[in-house]
């Protein structure tokens, strides 16, 4: 009986750590990118932050913990919404200004994803760029970084819910560049060369079990693309876990992040 007890305890902690105490801990990742090009950029990566009806605050931690991180140019990944309705979202226009707050030099980029399509794409994207939040889908955007240099960055459109094409979106660039896309798995469909791309969408697994690792990924190589670092074909990848949480609102053994790159 006390061992059934001790189990229970046990369990009903676990279960406080997973939806109250993980869920917040929002974590720093570093990574240093060899790019000769884009040396001593200091860049933010974030996704998949699925903000609730009534996450005001939280949106707000998040804009100071990014803005702590003095970023030269901040980027995204999409699914800033929560669910599959506007119902279960912030007001996007609350949204799109508290995000607006985000301070860098060189603006604010990002894509859309699967569930900002999905609540409302269209007047999402309209909020984000009213507030200056420049939005990319299969285009791209040139950014002065001073002394006549430029870099670029482009955006896919989302994987499942629009069409990918890598070719218009890197239409007229040049490197350096950087590629963003909301769902890992596009790294296969991209055939031309980019400094670096950026991915969200897989959470980390966001429930990942000792000794079995992530329970769900929602791509097709989990082993390669729930979180990190992948580098093959003169490509380089980064998947972050993302801030957010979905379906469940719960994290276990796999803390959000915001991602800090320093090119190098």
């Amino acid at each position: 009986m006390n061992v059934l007890k001790f189990i229970v305890i046990i369990g009903i902690i676990l279960l406080c750590w997973s939806f109250f105490v993980e869920p917040n801990w929002i974590t720093i990742r570093h990574y240093n990118v060899p790019c000769k090009a884009l040396s001593g950029l200091h860049a933010v990566f974030i996704s998949d932050l699925h903000i609730k009806k009534n996450d005001v605050a939280r949106v707000r931690r998040i804009v100071k913990l990014v803005n702590a991180q003095n970023p030269d140019i901040v980027l995204g990944g999409g699914d800033f919404a929560n669910g599959h309705s506007i119902k279960s979202t912030l007001d996007i226009e609350i949204l799109g200004y508290e995000l607006s707050k985000i301070k860098a030099p060189y603006g604010f980029y990002t894509v859309l994803g699967n569930h900002d399509w999905w609540t409302n794409g269209e007047s999402l994207r309209r909020s984000l760029e009213k507030f200056g939040i420049n939005v990319l889908e299969n285009s791209s955007a040139s950014v002065h970084t001073g002394d006549g240099k430029y870099l670029y960055i482009a955006g896919l459109g989302d994987r499942d819910t629009r069409e990918v094409k890598p070719k218009a979106a890197l239409k007229n660039t040049s490197f350096p560049r950087i590629l963003l896309t909301h769902h890992p798995d596009v790294f296969y469909e991209v055939d031309e060369q980019v400094d670096l791309m950026l991915a969200g969408h897989t959470h980390g697994g966001q429930v990942v079990l000792p000794l079995w690792g992530p329970i769900l990924i929602p791509t097709d190589y989990p082993k390669k693309f729930a979180h990190g670092m992948v580098e093959e074909n003169g490509n380089r990848i980064i998947v972050t876990k993302g801030i957010g949480t979905s379906i469940l609102p719960i994290r276990f053994n796999c803390k959000p992040e915001i991602v800090v790159i320093d090119f190098i």
